[in-house]
């Protein structure tokens, strides 16, 4: 099978290889003649499509045709132009499908405070500003010796902010600091500040709210002889208390995983990313929580997710969530339609409408439990919908800052990096897979071969998880990747 057309409505196939003109394409019930060359992940006409008809794509409006498009002939920016505006009006009309049947499954974890649990059991040194990033680093090189026994890692994250912001900035950069010194799959941490930044040691306590005086330990530099030597002797004292964690058997339903894509293709929306969502509503079968962000690619596909709400408080707050975030685009002075990336359009997305209906595909089917602004904590058990940008950085710190565990990233294209939790990487295409094995870690290409099906993967990646989970390193955790990247949208002093 050279192509797919992936619902009945759909009036363009996807090309699952590389189709050559003149070659006859089957998708399902239609037979005809390419005719013109049509690269792996691009769309071609199943019919003629009038100049100003809608382009349909799983079932969806991905845009318009700007001229008339013949059967068999490649459907993309060159004939195809979004359907968004700025507005938009919803209307709730609830849908509900039933979840998978799953065996009880648990992993290898570690037991913390307060019924929390983590899947790393690392140190980690947070800045409180970029001033202390190169103290904050070197400390990291100079005490990888305390890394021993049960302990994973020695680690710091760092971040130009922390001093000369104001408003919602200097906010987002203390909030999203203080998660991650309360995140599970850190056994201790070290918050490291130099003394005169706006983000004060007092505000950072206060953001806190409580912590436990073993586990967290203060250091700041001017205050300090020898911040390097009164490092090395506070972080001595974390890799005591931390050490005296093990791993043991925790059920599933206590796993958060976030979901997220990036270096998207044509096949993000038929291969990774709807595995991931057959993942999705495994684990939430099992009692666990995912967790969806990335709200400029919902744009296009919010009813999906809106209706799926399980009631009108939580979909008010979602369209709340959207129409907010289209705000932040006009209040800059730029279109909400902004997307897809250069690399994206290559690979065979065309509209943000087609991007995002792929992106959703993450989501599964499962009922939408809650909707968080960004880098606000998971409480809920199910799908929560999470508030924040689609640039991969940030919205992988979002998603750890929020509580999960480990982040699934789905990606056609390929890319390095990692967030500080473990970040799983999921090629759509097998030869991606097999050109950056050092990248990615799980491959879901076989659905475009027809080696597996949309289930049998979900299950092997459920498998995945629980192994990761239970200790099995990602590739990004081999190669040491890991990084930050907080939301910032004011004036900087």
């Amino acid at each position: 099978m050279k192509c797919i057309k992936i619902h009945p409505l759909d009036n363009v196939a996807v090309a699952l290889e590389d189709i050559k003109k003149g070659e006859q394409v089957e998708a399902e019930n239609v037979s005809l003649i390419a005719a013109e060359d049509i690269a792996r992940g691009h769309k071609l006409a199943l019919t003629d499509i009038p100049r100003d008809e809608a382009i349909i794509k799983y079932g969806n409006q991905i845009g318009v045709a700007t001229s008339d498009i013949t059967a068999g002939s490649h459907v993309h920016v060159q004939n195809v132009k979004t359907a968004l505006s700025e507005g938009g009006k919803y209307e709730y009309k609830p849908v509900s499908y039933p979840l998978p049947d799953v065996k009880k499954r648990t992993f290898m974890g570690y037991r913390r405070a307060k019924g929390k649990v983590g899947i790393r059991n690392e140190i980690w040194i947070i800045p409180t500003v970029g001033c202390v990033n190169s103290i904050a680093e070197k400390l990291v090189k100079d005490n990888q010796d305390i890394v021993r026994g049960s302990i994973d890692g020695l680690y710091t994250f760092t971040h130009p902010y922390g001093c000369s912001q104001m408003g919602d900035d200097h906010a987002n950069t203390r909030k999203v600091l203080a998660s991650l010194v309360q995140h599970p799959n850190a056994g201790g941490v070290l918050v490291l500040s130099l003394g005169c930044e706006n983000l004060t040691e007092e505000q950072f306590k206060a953001e806190l709210r409580e912590w436990n005086s073993d586990r967290v330990k203060f250091l700041t530099c001017q205050q300090s002889d020898d911040e390097l030597a009164d490092g090395r002797e506070l972080l001595l004292k974390i890799a005591e208390y931390a050490g005296s964690f093990e791993r043991e058997e925790i059920d599933a339903s206590e796993l958060i995983v976030g979901m997220k894509c990036g270096g998207s293709d044509g096949l993000s929306g038929i291969t990774a990313n709807p595995a991931v969502g057959r993942f999705s509503d495994r684990l939430i079968a099992l009692g666990g929580s995912t967790v969806l962000t990335e709200v400029p690619e919902m744009f296009g596909a919010e009813s999906i997710l809106f209706n799926r709400c399980k009631d009108i408080q939580t979909y008010n707050k979602a369209v709340s969530m959207v129409d907010n975030f289209k705000q932040y685009f006009v209040s800059h002075g730029q279109v909400v339609y902004e997307n897809p990336s250069p690399g994206n359009k290559a690979g065979g997305i065309t509209t943000l409408e087609d991007k995002s209906c792929g992106c959703v595909q993450k989501g599964g089917s499962a009922p939408v439990v809650d909707v968080l602004e960004y880098a606000e904590p998971v409480v809920s058990k199910g799908l929560t919908l999470l508030s924040g940008p689609g640039n991969d950085m940030v919205s992988t710190t979002d998603l750890t800052a929020a509580g999960a565990h480990m982040i699934l990233f789905t990606t056609g294209r390929g890319t390095p990096f990692g967030a500080p939790a473990p970040t799983v990487k999921i090629s759509t295409n097998t030869a991606l897979y097999e050109k950056k094995g050092n990248w990615i870690d799980f491959n879901a290409g076989g659905v475009a071969d027809g080696s597996e099906t949309l289930d049998e993967a979900g299950d092997r990646l459920l498998d995945f998880v629980m192994e990761v989970a239970s200790g099995k390193r990602t590739r990004q955790e081999e190669t040491g990747y890991r990084e930050i990247a907080i939301f910032k949208d004011g004036v900087t002093l």
